[in-house]
């Protein structure tokens, strides 16, 4: 592994790591911010950001405005790739297909099952190489932006005891029901729908065996809101199966980093409300 960036930042410091992946069979490179408690020896609590399609490990670290709070609150905040990168790793022309656009799922397909790992990565092997290197506690949150908001609701649904927080902006909520997912599920899983279901969240909430509260903002001005990420879908699946669900439905707010920028703060507060231990006076 190699440290290719570390900036300090509101008395922590923000970092990129590469590292060779074996689950994946390529490098990746990781966003590892620690704050100030992580740079005294201090094990903290460990929060995951997804990012969304065409991403890499920069948009959130540069864009997302998480540090300060992190700081505030004591958290490791990683912020890993979005698909498997490299010469080797089969791609696609498109934005929604290929390398950027993982959907955090273990494709079965070829040709990306060979590297498109995405789950088995991020929920196993990125949590062992982060709890190894660096000063992690035990207890893991999980969010993300759209593609990666999918994959954060996802992955908490998939693995129950996992995480003891989830979060979302703008997530793509039901993938078997919206162009972005029905293409990309075809190609990494094929064409049994079945199979989509278990990576669609609308899907995964009425046999969910664990009652972890989700939290979604939503931009009602997002582009995408109608076509792609259908938030309404979530409500009336939590709904009906008494899941605790809290979706903001934000006025004037798009798609974007400045979406994520103006809420963050209240997400890793969500998230710190479950990861840090209450300390007695």
């Amino acid at each position: 592994m190699e440290r290719t960036e570390h900036h300090a930042s509101f008395g922590g410091r923000q970092e990129v790591w590469r590292h060779a992946s074996s689950t994946l069979g390529c490098e990746m490179k990781v966003g590892v911010y620690l704050p100030p408690a992580a740079l005294r020896g201090e094990r903290c609590p460990v929060l995951y950001w997804l990012s969304g399609l065409t991403c890499t490990e920069q948009n959130f670290i540069t864009k997302g405005g998480a540090q300060p709070h992190a700081a505030q609150h004591g958290l490791i905040v990683i912020a890993p790739d979005t698909s498997p990168r490299g010469s080797a790793a089969a791609d696609d022309p498109a934005y929604d297909l290929g390398q950027g656009a993982g959907f955090y799922l273990d494709a079965t397909q070829a040709p990306w099952a060979a590297h498109f790992r995405m789950e088995d990565y991020v929920v196993h092997e990125l949590p062992a190489w982060v709890e190894q290197h660096f000063p992690a506690g035990g207890r893991r949150g999980i969010f993300g932006h759209s593609m990666g908001g999918h994959g954060a609701l996802t992955l908490a649904l998939r693995h129950p005891g996992r995480y003891a927080s989830v979060s979302a902006f703008s997530p793509i909520v039901a993938p078997c029901q919206v162009p972005w997912g029905q293409k990309a599920f075809a190609a990494y899983l094929g064409e049994d729908e079945n199979a989509w279901a278990a990576h669609d969240a609308v899907s995964l909430i009425a046999t969910a065996r664990e009652r972890l509260p989700l939290l979604v903002d939503q931009g009602e001005a997002d582009e995408f809101l109608f076509t792609q990420l259908r938030p309404e879908l979530l409500q009336a699946a939590c709904t009906s199966a008494g899941h605790p669900l809290t979706l903001r439905m934000r006025p004037g707010y798009h798609h974007s980093y400045y979406f994520i920028a103006s809420f963050i703060g209240e997400h890793v507060a969500f998230h710190a409300d479950a990861l840090v231990p209450v300390r007695s006076a």
